[in-house]
């Protein structure tokens, strides 16, 4: 069986949850009428704000599917795509950081971990550690929203990397300030070797914002967004940090055991104000200054993951199916922990190692006026840049 939570659910239980939502391929949730919907976690941000980017997979009326048990991909799926099973990281940190309090978070990764039989990641044992921005314990409010944004990350790190040790840092809002001081303080604490950002805003300038995201020996990753080919969106247009776009991840009869297409919402685009990688320079971006993504993993909430939350978000709590890049930034991030190899950050990896990855080469997310901004190919592309892990070789 794929997901040994299952193994603990009775029978009776079972049976009435596939009553429910009826038989589907794995990873995804049809609603009742058999129809696949989802719906973005958090709103638009403001100017100088970012939005969190997940995408939750709902009912034809827009409500979330709250499932008795875990739906949607798991830790042995995760693994198994990106052939990452049985590789450890040794216990390195790797930091999430999100906007606002989720004061279940501790409780929710240990229902998570229990269920598909990780080992446990808590404050006492050393593995998981909660802090503000400043490194204290001073929590903002709780946003039911960002709440869930930060299962989906804690989630995401423990199905990639279950032995690696994280950090959870909530800054005070969804202000770029805020959130560039939390990942300051992130930077600052010792084993920390990947930080993971699964949100974004408007284009912006590293001038700007690029201190809180440039932290050499220390592995930044930032979501490109859920709204296909729209430009640039920062952190993720940053010349300093690693921009993860996304894939749909099937299960398919080849020798991968798996095929990924590009997601249609998969956010791409080139920014206005950051210098081009050096790295990209003969991967045939077409961007003048720095593009996105660099690499992918799996984000299509139709094919999307199991998470458990249980801060409500407008009533909704318990286990759901998650989408989005916000799924596939500590995927990465995990990877990057994983690989051992983040001493040289920023360095040509993975553009010197593009072998070492599987090339997603069919889907788009929407139209450009250079093809390969918005549609995949052979070699780089925006949405899912230059593919998704095939093991840690690449990072």
């Amino acid at each position: 069986m794929r997901h040994r939570a299952l193994l603990a659910v009775t029978a009776a239980t079972l049976a009435g949850f596939t009553s429910m939502v009826g038989t589907t391929t794995a990873g995804a949730v049809p609603s009742p009428s058999g129809q696949l919907h989802s719906a973005k976690v958090c709103a638009t941000a403001a100017p100088g704000n970012a939005a969190c980017m997940s995408v939750v997979r709902t009912d034809a009326a827009g409500k979330p599917l709250v499932t008795a048990a875990p739906r949607g991909l798991g830790p042995a799926d995760i693994q198994s795509a990106y052939k990452l099973a049985g590789l450890t990281s040794g216990g390195r940190t790797v930091a999430i950081v999100d906007a606002y309090d989720d004061p279940t978070a501790e409780a929710d990764l240990a229902t998570y971990r229990t269920a598909y039989g990780l080992p446990a990641c808590t404050t006492a044992n050393g593995c998981f550690r909660k802090m503000d921005q400043r490194g204290g314990t001073s929590y903002p409010r709780t946003n039911g929203g960002w709440a869930q944004e930060i299962s989906l990350d804690l989630d995401m790190v423990s199905a990639t990397c279950p032995d690696c040790h994280i950090l959870l840092v909530e800054a005070d809002s969804n202000s770029f300030a805020n959130l560039g001081a939390a990942v300051n303080a992130a930077a600052k604490i010792a084993g920390v070797v990947a930080i993971s950002n699964s949100y974004g805003g408007g284009d912006a300038p590293d001038t700007t914002y690029g201190s809180y995201y440039n932290h050499p020996g220390i592995a930044v990753t930032a979501s490109t967004g859920d709204s296909g080919y729209v430009g640039g969106s920062y952190p993720a247009s940053s010349s300093y940090v690693t921009a993860v776009g996304g894939t749909s991840l099937r299960n398919a009869a080849n020798p991968r055991g798996w095929t990924e297409t590009v997601w249609s919402g998969a956010g791409s685009g080139c920014s206005v104000y950051n210098t081009a990688l050096a790295a990209a320079a003969s991967s045939g971006t077409g961007c003048a200054k720095r593009a996105m993504a660099d690499v992918s993993a799996v984000a299509d909430p139709n094919t999307g993951v199991a998470v458990y939350d249980s801060t409500a978000n407008h009533g909704s709590k318990g286990w759901m199916v998650f989408g989005g890049t916000s799924a596939s930034a500590p995927i990465i991030g995990s990877v990057y922990a994983l690989s051992g190899n983040t001493t040289g950050y920023p360095n040509a990896l993975p553009y010197t190692h593009t072998s070492s990855l599987f090339d997603v080469i069919s889907g788009s997310n929407g139209t450009c006026p250079t093809t390969q901004w918005c549609t995949a190919r052979g070699g780089w592309d925006g949405p899912s840049g230059l593919g998704t892990p095939n093991g840690v070789s690449a990072f």
